[in-house]
C-alpha cells in the first residue's frame, strides 16, 4: 500500500495539504478518569499499571479505553493493562473485541470479566473458603439472591442478607490508588505523618467535626 492509498481511504486524492507545527507535547488537555487505577511498583519507577473500568452496558465508546491506556503510559512510562468488569453478557462480548483506535498499529485488547468468566458462588462454605472469588461473584452475579445469601452469611446472617438483597448496582470503589498515593522521593516519614495530623485537625474544624 502506497502513502497515497493510506491517506486516501475513499480512493480520492486529498487536495488540502499543509505543514503542521513541528512542536508537540504529551501534556494532557482533558481530565481522564477511569473507575479505578492501580499501579505496581514504587512511585519513582512504576512497573505496571492496571486500569479497571466497570461497564453495565455498551454505552462507553471502546476507544475511550484505549485513551485511558495511552494517557497512563505517557504519564508513568510503563506497560498498562485495561480490565473491564461487565455483569452483562452482551457488554462483556462487546468490550472483549480488539479496539481499533484509528491510529495505524495501535489496537488495544482489553481483558474482560463477564458472567461466563466468574462462577456464581451459592454455597456459603465455598464463599468462606474463597472470599476474593466470592466478592467477584457478587459483583458479576449480584442480582441472584442465592449468591447474595452465600456471601452475606458471613456478614451477620439474615440481617446481612436483608441489607444486600435485591438488585445490586455495581459501582466503582471510591478509594483510588495512583502514582501519587505515597510520599515523594526525599520526603521523610515524619513529614508525611505531620501532614496527616494537620489534615485530621482541618477535618475536625470543618464539616467533619465530631460531636
Amino acid at each position: 500500500m502506497t502513502l497515497s492509498d493510506r491517506c486516501s481511504p475513499t480512493g480520492l486524492k486529498w487536495r488540502l495539504v499543509r505543514q503542521e507545527d513541528r512542536l508537540f507535547n504529551t501534556r494532557p488537555s482533558d481530565d481522564i478518569e477511569p473507575d479505578l487505577g492501580i499501579v505496581l511498583g514504587p512511585p519513582q519507577s512504576p512497573a505496571h499499571a492496571i486500569i479497571v473500568e466497570i461497564q453495565q452496558d455498551k454505552s462507553k465508546d471502546p476507544r475511550q479505553l484505549a485513551r485511558y491506556a495511552a494517557a497512563q503510559w505517557l504519564m508513568l512510562r510503563c506497560d498498562v493493562t485495561v480490565l473491564v468488569v461487565c455483569p452483562d453478557r452482551g457488554a462483556a462480548a462487546s468490550y472483549s473485541q480488539p479496539i481499533d483506535t484509528g491510529l495505524t498499529g495501535y489496537r488495544l485488547q482489553a481483558y474482560v470479566l463477564g458472567p461466563d468468566d466468574v462462577p456464581a458462588i451459592t454455597d456459603p462454605q465455598e464463599a468462606a473458603a474463597h472470599l476474593e472469588l466470592a466478592v467477584m461473584s457478587v459483583m458479576i452475579h449480584g442480582r441472584e439472591r442465592k449468591v447474595i445469601e452465600a456471601f452475606a452469611s458471613h456478614l451477620g446472617g439474615d440481617h446481612g442478607v436483608h441489607r444486600l438483597a435485591g438488585p445490586q448496582p455495581l459501582r466503582p470503589p471510591t478509594l483510588r490508588q495512583g502514582p501519587r498515593s505515597g510520599p515523594r522521593r526525599g520526603q521523610s516519614r515524619d513529614r508525611t505523618e505531620n501532614r496527616a495530623v494537620s489534615a485530621g485537625r482541618a477535618w475536625d474544624r470543618g464539616a467533619g467535626r465530631r460531636p
